[in-house]
């Protein structure tokens, strides 16, 4: 099991706070992230897979994931009152997941939706 973790700059705290909050969930499961964002994970004190910041290509590789079948989760936390110069990149994250049936969370609650119901089904 893989989970793509994203989150753009002002909402970096608030997905550290999300993993710290639901470690037990993802206990066992491999994290990639964006590269910004994988560094406040790692300092939070996770092993995460570290690709390139979201803007230098991060959310094309974890597409390119998602279109091969390596990704089976992405959770996304977007920040949608501020413009981004990378959304081509977002837009074509977001259409693969759809595309390929990868369960995408764009927020916390549904996030937390989604590590539930896959402890769930792991058990």
């Amino acid at each position: 099991m893989q989970i793509a973790l994203i989150a753009h700059n002002g909402k970096k705290v608030e997905m550290v706070s999300f993993i710290l909050q639901n470690k037990h969930l993802l206990a066992g499961i491999k994290l990639s992230a964006t590269g910004t964002t994988g560094g406040h994970i790692e300092n939070a004190g996770f092993e995460v897979e570290k690709l390139l910041s979201g803007p230098k290509g991060g959310d094309a590789q974890i597409a390119a994931l998602v279109a091969t079948q390596q990704m089976d989760i992405v959770i996304f936390f977007r920040d949608p009152m501020d413009k981004h110069p990378h959304e081509p990149d977002v837009q074509m994250l977001m259409r693969l997941c759809d595309v390929h049936n990868v369960p995408l969370a764009t927020n916390p609650a549904a996030a937390k939706l989604m590590l539930e119901g896959l402890a769930v089904s792991r058990k």
